[in-house]
């Protein structure tokens, strides 16, 4: 009889993946569960479409959150820094500065994650820059 069931065994283990096997399917889950969660959260359906009027008037509305604007770059020399501002000049900082540089004086779109903060003031740290025609 332990002949069978040691039979048995062998035959459990060739069914069976084995422990690194088992690992390598887990990470591979792990993965695809993290690549869809990110891409989920990069979707250009998650970028909500906000004024500069209204992120310089309810920026804590948006605080956080992933948005999309339109103005015309420009900078200021000390400190520097690059914003983008309407015709009203309601303005936000962009970052990271290399980013927007060589848009200056010109119209874009820029999406990007907002943040509100008193010391930083407005700011859109972007993710995509299109120039716009005029």
């Amino acid at each position: 009889m332990s002949k069978t069931h040691f039979g048995n065994q062998a035959m459990w283990h060739q069914i069976l993946p084995s422990s690194r096997m088992w690992l390598r399917l887990v990470a591979s889950l792990m993965l695809i569960v993290a690549m869809t969660i990110n891409l989920s959260g990069c979707g250009g359906g998650d970028d909500r479409e906000v004024p500069l009027y209204v992120l310089a008037g309810e920026g804590s509305a948006y605080d956080g959150q992933r948005v999309v604007t339109q103005g015309v770059v420009r900078r200021f020399d000390d400190p520097l820094h690059y914003w983008i501002e309407d015709q009203d000049l309601n303005r936000v900082e962009l970052f990271p500065h290399d980013a927007v540089v060589e848009q200056l004086g010109q119209r874009v779109q820029v999406s990007g994650t907002f943040r509100l903060s008193e010391r930083g003031g407005r700011r859109l740290t972007v993710s995509s820059l299109v120039v716009l025609e005029e």
